[in-house]
């Protein structure tokens, strides 16, 4: 990301200048109403805000988007925005609070709406060689008895060699679960390499499968080896004890939709600016709906 943090402040230290990129990032063809689509609209200067001559709806270019309803200044969402894409293990709220002078809660918020935008375009299946891998996140540990307290999350996830990472929470690790995962996101007929976890045996069948035997010490032979998996696995669990220290598993997934955006978009120059252009053109998230219990 060529972007650094001088830039961003230096270019949007002000609400004017903040508004006049997310009105450009929102309506790049022109304002239009959210309401009715209509064309015909009128900049309100004072109120900084656009009326429909149509239907007579009043808007900003933030109503109905990530941004819809909040009081916090929008330069400091935009450093928000700038700090998260660029810490490559992620950033916790206590620090980002800390930065932008900004309350735990409000620090939080701030973050699920961020990642909520977070989002890679998955329509296309990964190609080539694909290597699978789960793992299990979180937990408590019983110093006592020595084991864990309840059963981990189980998360699995494929890369492209060369390209995207996908990845996502499953119900368990159970051979179902995990070849409903890869026949959504891999394309059949790929060179899959996985470890010698029985359960990729039958989905491997639709793949060019190929296994590397962990349990037999045996870690790469040519091309086969799950190291790349690995690796994105090894930067998620570091960014979660290091940064997060925690996570639930209610938000786990958001948490690894960070973690998957962010590692497919750091070669993108214009990541920063991609983001807050998804932020304006996703759903509004409710504080009520984001605590929500099951």
């Amino acid at each position: 990301m060529d972007t650094n943090l001088l830039e961003v402040f230096g270019k949007f230290n002000s609400e004017e200048r903040c508004r006049e990129l997310l009105e450009t990032l929102r309506f790049p063809a022109g304002p239009c109403c959210i309401r009715c689509g209509s064309v015909r609209v009128s900049r309100l200067i004072k109120r900084h805000q656009f009326q429909c001559l149509d239907c007579h709806y009043q808007f900003t270019p933030m109503a109905g988007t990530v941004f819809h309803d909040s009081h916090l200044p929008l330069w400091k969402w935009f450093l928000a925005v700038y700090l998260m894409c660029d810490s490559k293990k992620g950033i916790s709220a206590c620090q980002l609070g800390r930065m932008l002078k900004v309350s735990y809660k409000t620090a939080w918020y701030l973050c699920h709406r961020i990642r909520e935008a977070m989002k890679c375009d998955e329509s296309e299946k990964l190609k080539g060689i694909v290597e699978a891998d789960e793992t299990f996140v979180g937990g408590r540990f019983d110093k006592r008895r020595k084991r864990e307290t309840h059963e981990k999350p189980c998360v699995v996830g494929v890369i492209q060699r060369g390209g995207p990472v996908r990845a996502q929470k499953i119900p368990s690790r159970g051979a179902r679960a995990i070849a409903a995962f890869l026949k959504e996101s891999v394309e059949p007929g790929a060179r899959l390499m996985t470890d010698d976890y029985a359960g990729y045996k039958k989905v491997g069948k639709d793949y060019q499968h190929k296994t590397a035997k962990h349990s037999a010490l045996q870690y790469v032979e040519g091309l086969t080896h799950t190291n790349t998996i690995e690796n994105f696995w090894s930067l998620f669990k570091r960014g979660v004890v290091g940064s997060f220290h925690k996570v639930s598993e209610k938000h786990l997934d958001r948490y690894i939709g960070e973690f998957v955006y962010r590692f497919n978009g750091r070669k993108e120059d214009n990541l920063f600016y991609d983001t807050l252009k998804n932020m304006v053109n996703e759903k509004a998230l409710p504080f009520e709906k984001l605590t929500k219990t099951a």
